[in-house]
């Protein structure tokens, strides 16, 4: 029942898919420019900086000590709780100093909202720290892609396996590009939502390939472009429950989760969306430009030894 209704309702996605693509394309060539020529805005644990942890006799907002800090010049701090209300951890970026100098302008504004205020622990996190986790950041993010592209190698033909990995490599690009041109600070929690997104965006391709695939086996008739359609038409229902709870949680994370995980909500937000759509129009429309048709996706047929005699034995 579904599948006939799937059939007669089929909505054609890939009818504007060609805007769509360029879209992508303008996209990504800007990701990349951006990139290139204005950086990243790594987070303090990627490029080091000084981390003071502060403790308090009554709880104190972390609000009121970063407007303490901007007030004795250190702006650009990252201020949370620790632990209870009373504790609060202050990382300063490198470009503000370091040493004893910039502990006492800390100390000086922390005093300011409690002369109770007590500096328990300071630490410096050095340049080369940073460097080799944006380097080891770089690579996890390469190696989840190569081991996904040996996964669909294996799993998918070829042009479906091609069109996955671009929209994996289209979805990672686009949501770092956004962060290089709006300059959103970079962190470890925002490399965890771009691994996050790669797994996020190559499932729902998996969902919309296996029943392409499916689709291609078992309707004798119709264009490549019309089984893509019906294929999305009938996990649409799926797509769209799917997204929906996601995006109630990550929704709730962005607006209540507080400064500390607002870069990693705001690159799941972009990812989801950014990976929902490129299921359709770069994975499938990139698999149909590269020639999938229904010979592709038929089983291998293979000849029993001695068949041949025997179809001409009486």
């Amino acid at each position: 029942m579904f599948q006939i209704l799937s059939l007669n309702n089929t909505v054609d996605f890939l009818k504007h898919a060609k805007w769509v693509v360029l879209l992508s394309v303008v996209l990504v060539i800007g990701s990349i420019v951006s990139m290139a020529t204005k950086g990243m805005n790594w987070g303090l644990d990627f490029t080091g900086g000084t981390v003071v942890e502060i403790a308090y006799n009554q709880p104190t907002s972390p609000a009121d000590v970063r407007k303490s800090l901007e007030s004795n010049g250190i702006n650009g701090a990252v201020v949370q709780q620790f632990g209870s209300a009373r504790d609060i951890l202050v990382r300063v970026p490198p470009k503000m100093g370091e040493g004893n100098a910039l502990v006492t302008q800390v100390e000086t504004a922390a005093k300011a909202l409690a002369t109770d205020a007590q500096i328990k622990r300071v630490e410096f996190v050095g340049p080369q720290v940073g460097q080799e986790l944006t380097e080891q950041g770089g690579l996890a993010v390469l190696a989840a892609m190569l081991c996904i592209l040996v996964y669909v190698a294996f799993r998918f033909e070829w042009r479906l396996a091609t069109g996955s990995v671009l929209a994996l490599a289209h979805d990672v690009i686009v949501t770092l590009g956004v962060f290089s041109f709006f300059q959103l600070e970079f962190d470890l929690t925002v490399l965890a939502a771009v691994l996050a997104v790669v797994g996020y965006s190559l499932n729902d391709t998996i969902v919309v390939f296996d029943r392409v695939r499916e689709n291609f086996i078992k309707m004798r008739k119709g264009s490549p472009e019309h089984i893509v359609n019906v294929s999305v038409t009938q996990t649409m229902s799926r797509t769209i429950i799917t997204t929906s709870t996601t995006l109630f949680v990550v929704v709730s994370l962005f607006l209540l989760g507080g400064a500390m995980i607002h870069g990693f909500a705001s690159a799941l937000l972009l990812g989801i969306g950014v990976g929902t759509y490129s299921s359709v129009y770069v994975a499938s429309f990139a698999a149909i430009k590269l020639g999938i048709c229904k010979e592709h996706m038929m089983p291998v047929v293979i000849e029993k030894e001695g068949a041949d005699q025997d179809a001409i034995l009486p």
